[in-house]
């Protein structure tokens, strides 16, 4: 089976990062990483909005100067009058990404794309939303390869692209609540942006000292990094269509080089993994919802 050229994608910041750490990140992977599409906006907190919005300008024609398709990704939760603003001020734009449904009545009939925050778990609500003008879609990172495999096949029948996360770590949780304050004492209104104080997370522990998971904010992450290396040909087969990369501080150009070496077949999933290694990617990564397996459990070789 002949497999066609992919696109390979950055996923927006979910970290909330000082104003330049974030500039000089984008600035990096518009002149370093071979990425093909990116995604920008804030998608866990409206708070954290103001501290980067007057740079966006700058940054989006930055990286389209480097030859990257700019995608505007919206928040993934509403739960107040000033995220609605937010978002639609962000469904403005014209390349959209929708992570929460209250986007959808903006971008209703209008060219847009279905974020990874949304449910798109069946055939049938890729045809509806196809039908109000969905045309490209990042699906749940918890599906496994039967699934995708499915919904890849209903978005090729209604001319629409499908995207799976293949690095990073994962998002499986948005509360109305802060538990990044609560951590510290604060609260969500009160909060002080406590979350700067983790580039990547804070990772938390079971009470026997295990790594458990990450917390971003409202959001709650996996501890471990999900790497897709050796799953990049079947999901290529099942009819995927981009994939995506998750930031974070390691060195995403290199990470992102890689990635597109095993995508152009230039390497195999085992350099790869080697490349993580040398890049600084912490060990102990996953790859078991692909599996059908728990998220966090590490599957060797598709089985």
């Amino acid at each position: 089976m002949k497999l066609e050229t992919v696109n390979l994608t950055m996923g927006p910041v979910l970290f909330h990062w000082p104003e330049q750490q974030k500039r000089d990140f984008w600035f990096k992977i518009a002149d370093e990483a071979p990425v093909d599409t990116v995604y920008l906006g804030e998608v866990v907190c409206s708070k954290r909005t103001p501290f980067f919005d007057h740079s966006l300008e700058e940054v989006a024609e930055r990286l389209q100067r480097g030859g990257k398709r700019v995608v505007w990704s919206t928040l993934a939760e509403v739960v107040s009058k000033l995220d609605r603003k937010v978002i639609e001020s962000f469904c403005n734009f014209d390349d959209v990404e929708a992570n929460d449904v209250s986007a959808l009545h903006y971008l209703n009939g209008k060219p847009h794309r279905i974020g990874q925050y949304l449910n798109t778990y069946n055939e049938e609500t890729i045809r509806h939303l196809a039908k109000n003008g969905a045309s490209h879609f990042s699906l749940p990172v918890e599906l496994p390869m039967g699934t995708i495999r499915e919904l890849a096949k209903a978005a090729v029948e209604v001319g629409a692209g499908v995207e799976v996360q293949v690095f990073g770590k994962v998002s499986l949780a948005l509360s109305a609540r802060c538990y990044h304050a609560r951590a510290h004492g604060r609260t969500k209104d009160n909060c002080l942006f406590v979350c700067e104080k983790d580039s990547d997370g804070m990772d938390l522990k079971t009470h026997s000292g295990k790594p458990f998971l990450s917390v971003n904010g409202i959001q709650t992450l996996s501890e471990k990094y999900l790497n897709l290396s050796s799953e990049i040909k079947p999901l290529r087969e099942a009819g995927v269509t981009a994939f995506r990369l998750s930031p974070h501080t390691c060195d995403m150009p290199g990470i992102a080089t890689a990635y597109r070496q095993l995508l152009d077949g230039a390497i195999s999933a085992d350099e790869l993994d080697g490349k993580l290694d040398d890049l600084g990617v912490p060990q102990q990564r996953m790859n078991g919802f692909v599996h059908g397996r728990p998220g966090f459990e590490h599957v060797p070789h598709l089985q």
